[in-house]
């Protein structure tokens, strides 16, 4: 018997982006002298007791880039980025004593006002260097500080689940609503915030930190959209829709507690339930507000005939486990 040619592998086109490149050849790209305003930066580097190791072009856009040593105690996280990992950081800690080397420079913006430098994604490194004892560390200084909230859309060397997303996001939301950032709107920072849900999802999990959010997740997505208005004034209104949210929640929890009553266990009870009581697939038409969804179904959860349910309707459903953040 003949064996089977295997169908030919198809390999997947990514879109193209509509971005220009720089022309520029890469023994351009070196900035053998600055002009200002960068002079002025890399003086105030100077005067915070660190020293300009070099400055190029970078190849996408052409930016200018400068690598910098600075003091390491100069130096602190921005507060919208995940938490620390001790395991993290230990394990990097392991590395960098075994290769007596530090090799992935961070990224880095300067704080005028304050005289300090902040990296929006470098916070176990720079963890590490401090236990290791380090006095200096190296970094990439990007004179543009809206970097430090557009670099998290760059770092995706590990994913994050939900739960860290949505909170950076809100961390994120609320520190550029008390910068000079404020009078922006959240349309303009899109990229940053990567969808509308992550940030009610953000101001939720602050609130509630047990939050089974991925649960809610895919229904939010459908009704929930950026704030009009500036930034500042959107706080207020992620709060109360975080609010609506959090009270769907304690319905929804009422219902899964009543099925435990009556002997039915599953990790995906909180799925099961938000899946019988979301309108959302049985809709054709126009789609409900956030604030019509959220009413319907807490009023559905908090309606629920528990006792009509059996481990057989249990036994189809699926979904997130939870607890999954």
């Amino acid at each position: 018997m003949a064996a089977k040619k295997k169908p030919p592998s198809i390999r997947k086109r990514r879109k193209r982006l509509a971005i220009e490149p720089v022309s520029a050849e890469a023994s351009t790209l070196p900035i053998a002298e600055l002009s200002s305003p960068y002079t002025e930066l890399a003086d105030a580097v100077r005067s915070d007791g660190g020293a300009l190791i070099g400055a190029y072009h970078e190849p996408l856009g052409g930016h200018v880039v400068m690598m910098v040593a600075v003091p390491i105690d100069r130096v602190q996280p921005t507060t919208f980025q995940r938490d620390v990992s001790d395991g993290h950081v230990g394990k990097l800690m392991r590395a960098l004593d075994k290769t007596k080397r530090f090799l992935d420079p961070i990224i880095l913006v300067r704080d005028q006002e304050a005289g300090r430098y902040l990296t929006p994604n470098g916070n176990h490194r720079l963890s590490a260097m401090r236990e290791l004892g380090a006095k200096a560390i190296v970094g990439l200084l990007v004179p543009e500080p809206e970097i430090a909230y557009q670099i998290l859309a760059l770092n995706i060397e590990k994913a994050h689940n939900l739960r860290e997303r949505a909170l950076e996001v809100v961390r994120m939301h609320r520190d550029l609503a008390g910068s000079g950032f404020r009078e922006r709107s959240e349309q303009d920072f899109e990229l940053e915030f990567e969808e509308s849900a992550l940030v009610t999802l953000g101001f939720a999990y602050a609130e509630r930190g047990r939050l089974a959010g991925a649960t809610y997740h895919s229904a939010l997505r459908k009704v929930d959209g950026f704030v009009n208005g500036p930034l500042h004034k959107a706080v207020a209104e992620r709060e109360r829709r975080a609010a609506l949210l959090l009270e769907l929640d304690e319905a929804v929890s009422e219902a899964v507690a009543k099925l435990k009553e009556r002997g039915l266990t599953s990790p995906y009870l909180k799925s099961f339930v938000v899946a019988r009581i979301n309108p959302l697939r049985f809709i054709k038409g126009e789609l409900p507000s956030f604030d019509e969804l959220l009413a319907t179904m807490t009023k559905r959860a908090r309606g629920m005939k528990v006792e009509k349910i059996g481990a057989a309707d249990l036994a189809r459903s699926g979904g997130a486990p939870d607890d999954e953040g």
